[in-house]
Order: structure tokens, then sequence, then C-alpha cells
């Protein structure tokens, strides 16, 4: 019979598939990456609060986003770097669990925000003259609010099924965050239940939003069809491109990560395939925006501009 969970009062991160005389370089990388990806986001952030030519609903939920994809990062980089540069890369049982809430509610709230995004770019190019009516303040501030309440439930729901199991000898967990199917590996309870809401729930945050955004895209590539012009398309492209961008790093990664599993995966691959949208995906975010989208690279003018004014006041 195994000892109960009190046991375990800290877990082993692994950290990264590293040789040791690389590990500073990695340090080095990593580091650079995480502070480009809060600066990056913290601007995006600024400058929609700054120009009223952003104050609309897609701004809304881009800024959202990028708060996300801030906090989201902040999750795991500063434990991993912390734990790079440590001869015992420790985690406390009870930080391991926050880790993993914040770690799920920030991913789902990522889902959330791409599927409202998509709605919004469905509405702007195939229902452009009702644009104002149907995304009214109230519906935005629903789209925001709604999966905010959700993934808090959502995340609290696994930490609370994740803290009842019991974990007995092994505390080495194979991954550089605290991961949810590494600790349901390392568990010596029955992780049935586990399991089958991960599978229930998964659905309902992860491919149901997907499949929203697809058909989102599938209405929209339609409606250019049946009217077909080169401005038209344009101007699709130019107010969507960064979107699906966005879409198909996030999606493509955790999909092909946990729900498309091979007989072949490995410690390597799991690792290199979460680093690219815990750690990579954020970091591209803000680049995709502003070096894709006019209205930000406008933004960003108009602001130098109102500095460069004051100063020389």
């Amino acid at each position: 019979m195994g000892r109960n969970q009190s046991v375990i009062s800290e877990f082993l991160l692994l950290g990264l598939p590293v040789e040791p005389e690389h590990q500073n370089l990695f340090y080095a990388l990593f580091l650079v990456m995480y502070l480009t990806t809060v600066l990056g986001n913290l601007l995006i952030i600024v400058l929609i609060q700054l120009d009223s030519h952003l104050h609309t609903p897609m701004y809304l939920f881009l800024s959202n986003l990028s708060f996300s994809d801030l906090c989201f990062s902040s999750v795991t980089m500063p434990k991993l770097l912390q734990n790079m540069q440590s001869e015992v890369p420790s985690i406390p049982y009870a930080g391991c669990l926050t880790q993993m809430y914040f770690f799920l509610f920030f991913a789902d709230l990522e889902s959330f925000l791409l599927m409202a995004m998509a709605y919004d770019r469905y509405v702007a190019i195939c229902f452009p003259l009702h644009y104002t009516t149907i995304m009214s303040p109230k519906l935005c501030l629903s789209l925001v609010v709604l999966p905010w309440v959700l993934t808090t439930f959502h995340a609290m729901l696994h930490t609370l099924l994740m803290a009842r199991l019991s974990f007995c000898v092994d505390n080495v967990i194979h991954h550089f965050f605290c991961d949810m199917s590494a600790l349901l590996k390392l568990s010596c309870s029955d992780t049935q239940v586990n399991e089958l809401v991960i599978f229930i729930t998964g659905g309902l945050i992860l491919v149901i939003p997907f499949l929203l955004i697809i058909m989102s895209y599938a209405q929209i590539v339609s409606s250019l069809l049946k009217v077909p012009s080169v401005r038209s398309i344009r101007k699709a492209f130019s107010t969507c491109g960064s979107h699906l961008s966005m879409v198909s790093l996030f999606y493509g990664t955790v999909i092909g990560l946990y729900l498309c599993p091979t007989a072949s995966n490995s410690t390597v691959k799991d690792t290199a395939m979460a680093v690219m949208y815990t750690v990579v995906t954020p970091m591209l975010n803000p680049f995709i925006y502003s070096l894709r989208n006019r209205d930000m690279k406008g933004a960003l003018g108009r602001v130098f501009r109102k500095k460069k004014t004051l100063f020389s006041l």
C-alpha cells in the first residue's frame, strides 16, 4: 500500500533536455525570449489604451489576449529560468498545484479569446453594415467576462481533482513545469476520474472553440466568394491574417501535443512542443500583430509623434 501524499512535499522539475555545457546559452536565450514577450505584449496593451482609434471590439479582445499571453508565459518562464541556475530544480507541492492552476487558466483563456476574435472578424466581414449593432458594448463585455469566469471554474476543477490524488515515492517531473499529464503519471492513486474529466472538458474548452473558429472562417471565405473583388479579399486578409497566424501557432502545437499522440512520442518531442505554445507563441503574437497590422503601426506612429511634440514644447 502506497504512502499518502503528505510524504511528497516538493517535486523535482527535470527541465529542458539540454546538455550541461549548453545550459548557460539556453538560459540567455530563454531570458531574452521572456523579456521580449513581456515588453511586446505590454506595448500592445499600452498602445490600445493610449490610442482612441483602437478602442474597438477587435482591439478590446487583443488587449485581453496580450495580457493573457504575458501571464501565460510568466506562469512557467521565471521558474524555468530559476531552475536552470539551481543545483536542485525543485518546486513545492503547493507551488506545483498553483502553477498548474494558472497554466490551465491562461491556456483556456487564450482559446476563448481567439474564438471571440474570430467571431468579431466574421461579423465585420459578413455583416459590415450591422457590425456596430451586433458587436454592442454589452456583447463585447460578455465575450470578455464569460471566458474569465469559465476558465476560473475549469482550472479550479482540475486543480481540486489533482489535490485529492496521492503521490507516493517518485517526485521527478519529466518536464519544465507542472504539466497535468506529467503529474498524473506520478500518482499512485486511481486517476480514471481525472482522465475522464480531462477528456470531456478538453473537448469543450479546446475542440469546440477551434471548430467555431474554423466555421467562422468558412463563412468568411463563402461570403468573399459570393462577391469576389481584389479590394475585399485584400481587406479581409489584412484584418484576418494576423489572427489566423495566432490560431495556427496556438492550436497547431496544442492539438498536436494533446489530441494527436503517437507511439513515438518522446519526452524531448513533448517538451519541444510545449515550449512552442508556452514560450514561442506568446513572444511572436506581438510581432505578428504589430508587423502585419496597419492600425497597430499607425497607433505606434501617432504615439511617437505625440511624444516628439511634447518634447519639442
